[in-house]
């Protein structure tokens, strides 16, 4: 049972929603705040929101899925440690050449991995040829970092990402969040104003801290994968960013990473839409258990 309850403090109206669970002869309760002195419409509007978190995420996933989760880390931990070397470039070989060629970088995955391990370079634009190369020092520096997802973490995997790849008049974008408005081809939204992004984010990094030791970590990383795209903030870089940022809760979780192929792009754009336009998570979701089930080398 879901409903909103009122608390009268000093003249003042709070409101949270609240859900309730019946367990044997107990009821558990978990509450969100939604906030004080809330009209009809922005309670009304929080309540949807709330009602999300706390109707939905923790029911994305069926119970034979959470079985095949727990697994699909069993195996990868069982994994021949002389292996690692070698899956280890074959991965970043694969997620570097997936996630820059989704945004239009027209290096081969042959390129790509020549690029990386054995410094030969293609004949192609250096903006390209740096992007390739960022992606896979930030890829590096998530592997190593030791603290969790917070602003600054974030800020310095987009200063990785981009470096040496935007216009002269973007340079001053370059590991912070826009003061720009940016605009999304082939989309029916548009990303908040620049304004509100440092606001957003801070919600976005709220909800991370309250909800990472609550939820499956695919559904954690799927919910901030979303909610970063849907922000988007920053001018350039926001998808191999958020990808970044995807496999960073992931591989802190101890699962493994995720590549998304370019046959699977227009369905993985179609999860993501569904996420951001209907609130529907669950596409996003199944498509990346499905990505996970199916992946060959697991990093």
């Amino acid at each position: 049972m879901v409903y909103t309850e009122i608390k009268e403090k000093n003249g003042k109206k709070y409101f949270y929603r609240v859900k309730s669970v019946r367990k044997g002869k107990k009821v558990n309760k978990k509450r969100i705040y939604l906030g004080v002195d809330l009209d009809k419409k922005k309670l009304l509007k929080e309540e949807k929101k709330a009602d999300k978190e706390l109707q939905l995420l923790s029911t994305l996933l069926t119970t034979e899925e959470k079985h095949q989760l727990e697994k699909i880390k069993k195996d990868y931990f069982n994994q021949p440690k002389a292996t690692k070397e070698n899956r280890y470039e074959s991965f970043v070989s694969l997620f570097t050449y997936y996630s820059t060629n989704i945004e239009g970088n027209t290096l081969t995955l042959q390129e790509t991995s020549q690029l990386l391990f054995e410094n030969i370079t293609p004949r192609k634009s250096l903006r390209e040829i740096n992007e390739v190369i960022n992606h896979k020092k930030a890829f590096d520096y998530l592997l190593d970092v030791k603290a969790d997802l917070s602003k600054e973490l974030i800020l310095k995997i987009h200063k990785l990402v981009v470096q040496n790849t935007l216009r002269p008049d973007l340079k001053d974008q370059i590991g912070k969040y826009r003061t720009l408005q940016v605009y999304i081809r082939g989309t029916n939204w548009l990303p908040p104003k620049p304004e509100e992004v440092p606001k957003e984010m801070g919600y976005l990094l709220s909800w991370y801290s309250k909800n990472k030791k609550k939820l499956p970590p695919l559904i954690l990383s799927a919910y901030f994968h979303s909610a970063f795209e849907t922000i988007h903030p920053f001018v350039d870089g926001n998808g191999r960013v958020g990808r970044l940022l995807m496999n960073l809760i992931l591989h802190k979780s101890r699962y493994p990473m995720i590549n998304i192929p370019n046959k699977e792009k227009y369905k993985y754009y179609k999860a993501l839409e569904l996420s951001q336009l209907k609130g529907d998570l669950r596409p996003l979701v199944k498509f990346l258990f499905d990505i996970l089930k199916k992946e060959k080398v697991k990093f």
